[in-house]
């Protein structure tokens, strides 16, 4: 989700603004995903680089980030919607946000409708080491350790991997996101700051991914005038 601070640097307003105009996109996305018949859907909130930022920014983030998910845990309840949060693990983020974490997963950890993954104090390294430590704790022989057993011992490994991720404002990096699971997504980076991102951006972009053609590494059936089994 980016392009927060660009979009009000060219408003000639604080980052901040970016960040409270975000909260817009948030919802039109999840409604939109939801309705278009997305069973999970990952959004890539805050990342264990974005400690980096000004203390003041990411004391607004939390702060914002825990409005928002008071306001709108009964939407999301009420939607049938399953919260989840990946990451959680750095011991700066307020006690009383964690809280709200849980009590989120709490309330809707029986949904059965699309499953949202909020990515929040998130990194993709991080997640891979902690799988390969829990290999190691849990004795597992070096030869029986194989990709299955590996995603097994990473957060969430229900999670399956992922088809689409889209990234707005136009930067074309990955920025240590689910780095396991991305592995054959197809990427999408319009050029839309976030908070000018709405629904029909969206659904544009899942339109394009339809047309795709997912290889996974083989070759496509009649390929080069073959015609393939």
């Amino acid at each position: 989700m980016d392009g927060n601070g660009r979009w009000a640097a060219r408003r000639s307003l604080p980052r901040t603004s970016g960040h409270r105009a975000a909260e817009t996109t948030v919802i039109d996305v999840i409604e939109a995903a939801r309705t278009a018949g997305v069973e999970w859907l990952s959004l890539y909130a805050f990342s264990t680089e974005n400690w980096q930022r000004p203390s003041t920014e990411v004391d607004f983030l939390m702060r914002l980030v825990r409005r928002v998910v008071r306001k709108h845990a009964p939407l999301l309840h009420a939607r049938g919607i399953r919260c989840r949060f990946l990451g959680v693990a750095d011991p700066r983020i307020p006690p009383a946000l964690t809280r709200d974490f849980a009590d989120l997963m709490t309330l809707t950890g029986e949904n059965r409708g699309m499953t949202l993954t909020v990515a929040f104090d998130h990194g993709g390294r991080r997640d891979i080491v902690a799988a390969a430590r829990s290999l190691i704790r849990s004795g597992v022989p070096a030869e029986a350790v194989d990709e299955r057993s590996f995603a097994a011992h990473l957060p969430f490994p229900d999670t399956p991997d992922v088809d689409l991720v889209i990234r707005t404002s136009g930067e074309q990096r990955i920025s240590n996101f689910m780095l396991w699971q991305v592995a054959y997504a197809e990427w999408m980076f319009p050029p839309v700051l976030w908070p000018d991102f709405r629904a029909p951006h969206f659904l544009e972009c899942l339109h394009t991914y339809q047309q795709r053609d997912r290889r996974f590494g083989g070759v496509t059936p009649n390929a080069n005038g073959e015609r393939r089994p």
